[in-house]
């Protein structure tokens, strides 16, 4: 009896033991979280990175010569800060030349407009195109036209865009640009205009990648700032007839190699499981791509940094990956999950930055359902940093929302973005919109994320895409 006594008493102990040191170990991840935190807010260093970008490469359109140098200084940067690992992984690019966009009413009321031709477009004839215009609020509604109203005319889709923290508007636009050049030239229009998928109310365009599809014809497609679509829509009041003249240069060209820039910081205890945060390294070409996404290069580099540079590494592997050619179709995110077919498995997670420096105000996740639960209570030390625990149905991010399908679990780290779709795709797309303070906080609520994922004992199951 007394050795059953002593047995008892000797499993309790150790039990004892066990959740002392796992006590301890929770303590130790929420101490390192704060620390990363305070150094974050202390560190110039995501702003020092977004400053160099835009001033020493500045635009990266996907597959030109700026993108190479782009690929050229991030290799150089990740190398001074002194990561583990650095390495770059080639992709096949698609090349396009913007060239010149013009266009001006010139009946009833001739006036000039402001235009920037749709990523991938094809160009006018060299003499240009000359017709009248056919409004549709909608994508739906152009979809529901016919072809007798539709041939022959330059379609204009007048599409506002709502300002919403989350971007939702966004979302309910944009397919007009995406799309809308397939359905207007499978009803026989000559070209197509867009409402700038923008919330601002500046004289100026929003560009964006557009698609072709093939067997069907290929139509010249432009966006138009929001004042001169309201011109536009002022001039129909009066006159239900607007001819338009429509010149454009832009052609595609091609393809070329850009590459995926990859860091690492290697895990102690796993290195082979991987926690990915990433950004894409690419942008349009009209601003400087400073919000779009300078921000999200420097926030997940500068996060990285500071996990690199702690006295003990975490368990599991940080990855960090700027990915190619994001705007003209993720291709940088497709070559890297064929690329790493093989370890696709080791993925704890994965979360990408590519909303411009707004304040991250919550956290989404996509796990399994005891992993989202668990993780509520190991992610608590990003409250202090104004970050709140959020839903489970994340998508992670543009490059990283086709991970999920492939059984990675994904994080969303939400920025607000009430003011993001002012500049987004614009020439306003420039340094001066960059709040260092703000930018600080991305650093910090993506550092904490990343290390206390590494640190992490669940088992993140990922939900079903809903792809």
């Amino acid at each position: 009896m007394k050795k059953y006594q002593q047995l008892c008493i000797s499993l309790i102990s150790l039990a004892l033991m066990g959740c002392q040191n796992y006590q301890s170990k929770i303590e130790s991840n929420v101490d390192v979280a704060t620390k990363l935190k305070q150094q974050a807010f202390q560190s110039p260093l995501a702003y020092d990175l977004i400053e160099s970008l835009t001033v020493e490469v500045g635009p990266r359109l996907t597959g030109s010569e700026k993108d190479r140098l782009a690929v050229q200084w991030v290799e150089r940067k990740l190398n001074t800060l002194g990561f583990d690992k650095v390495y770059k992984e080639a992709v096949e690019v698609p090349v396009w030349n913007r060239g010149a966009a013009k266009a001006e009413v010139i009946a009833p009321f001739q006036q000039p407009l402001v235009i920037t031709a749709l990523g991938g477009s094809i160009g006018t004839p060299q003499k240009g195109i000359q017709a009248n215009i056919i409004r549709f609020k909608t994508l739906d509604a152009l979809k529901a036209a016919s072809i007798t109203d539709v041939k022959g005319k330059i379609v204009f889709i007048d599409h506002k865009t709502q300002k919403t923290v989350t971007g939702a508007g966004y979302g309910e636009t944009v397919s007009g640009r995406s799309k809308g050049a397939i359905v207007a030239a499978e009803k026989g229009a000559v070209a197509i205009l867009i409402r700038s998928i923008g919330t601002d109310s500046d004289r100026m365009a929003h560009t964006g990648i557009m698609k072709y599809v093939d067997g069907i014809q290929k139509i010249p497609a432009a966006a138009m700032s929001n004042p001169d679509a309201d011109l536009i829509n002022a001039m129909l009041q009066r006159e239900p007839i607007i001819t338009l003249s429509l010149n454009m240069s832009s052609a595609r060209k091609g393809v070329a190699q850009s590459f995926n820039v990859i860091a690492e910081v290697t895990g102690q205890q796993k290195p082979d499981e991987i926690v990915l945060i990433s950004a894409h390294l690419d942008s349009w070409d009209e601003g400087t791509g400073a919000l779009d996404d300078g921000a999200g290069v420097a926030i997940v580099t500068a996060a990285a940094k500071l996990i690199q540079d702690l006295p003990k590494k975490p368990a599991r592997t940080i990855r960090l990956v700027l990915f190619a050619a994001e705007e003209v179709g993720i291709v940088g995110a497709k070559a890297y999950i064929k690329a790493h077919e093989k370890e696709l498995g080791q993925h704890y997670i994965a979360a990408e930055s590519d909303f411009g420096a707004g304040l991250i105000y919550q956290l989404d996740l996509n796990v399994s359902k005891q992993a989202f639960h668990e993780l509520h209570r190991q992610l608590n030390p990003m409250a202090s940093n104004g970050v709140k625990q959020g839903n489970n149905t994340a998508h992670g991010g543009p490059d990283v929302s086709i991970f999920p399908s492939r059984g990675i679990p994904v994080a969303s780290l939400r920025q607000n973005g009430f003011d993001y779709f002012n500049y987004h795709h614009t020439p306003n797309d420039t340094l001066d919109k960059i709040d260092p303070k703000k930018l600080q906080q991305n650093v910090a609520a993506y550092a904490q994320f990343a290390y206390l994922m590494a640190q992490s004992t669940s088992q993140l199951r990922p939900m079903k895409s809903k792809q």
